[in-house]
């Protein structure tokens, strides 16, 4: 299955997630943040947040991966030397095919080796404590922000809760 974007699922889920998008005003307005008064709402407000703010957290993940990635210089390295191997594989691919030991190699196959040997790379570089630290850190801020924001439906009970009488 390919990933490229001519891929009509692939197009048609891009499309959704970025029509899915929130203004950034509305996602970081303080005004609509409150500490839950008891546990009991705090579930379903979360739940709530996620379905509304979903491609606005999918940001929030992929900004927390490239913070990631541009504040440890070894794994921008790692990655680099992965992706250079894989665009110099795929330059030599156009011009004829690779053979090692008479036997003539498939593009996965040679991509499969790349992988194979940039393991210890990114094994040295901290590949695994990176993506847990992007989990964890994606997991917080998203449970953070979900946990206090104030849904719409809470907000008009809010604003009815302080009318006058």
């Amino acid at each position: 299955m390919s990933l490229s974007l001519s891929n009509v699922s692939a197009r048609e889920w891009l499309t959704k997630t970025r029509e899915g998008i929130k203004p950034w005003g509305e996602f970081l307005n303080t005004g609509k943040f409150q500490v839950p008064k008891s546990v009991a709402p705090l579930p379903k407000r979360v739940v709530k947040n996620i379905e509304h703010f979903q491609s606005n957290y999918l940001f929030v993940f992929v900004g927390l991966v490239v913070f990631c990635i541009l504040t440890s210089p070894m794994l921008l390295i790692a990655i680099a030397a992965c992706l250079g191997a894989c665009y110099i594989i795929s330059l030599k691919n156009q011009e004829r095919k690779i053979k090692v030991m008479g036997r003539e190699l498939s593009l996965a196959q040679q991509y499969g080796a790349v992988g194979l040997c940039s393991f210890p790379l990114f094994w040295l570089a901290g590949a695994g404590s990176a993506v847990f630290w992007v989990i964890g850190a994606s997991f917080f801020v998203i449970m953070l922000h979900a946990s206090f924001y104030i849904t719409a439906e809470e907000g008009d009970a809010i604003e009815l809760e302080m009318e006058p009488v």
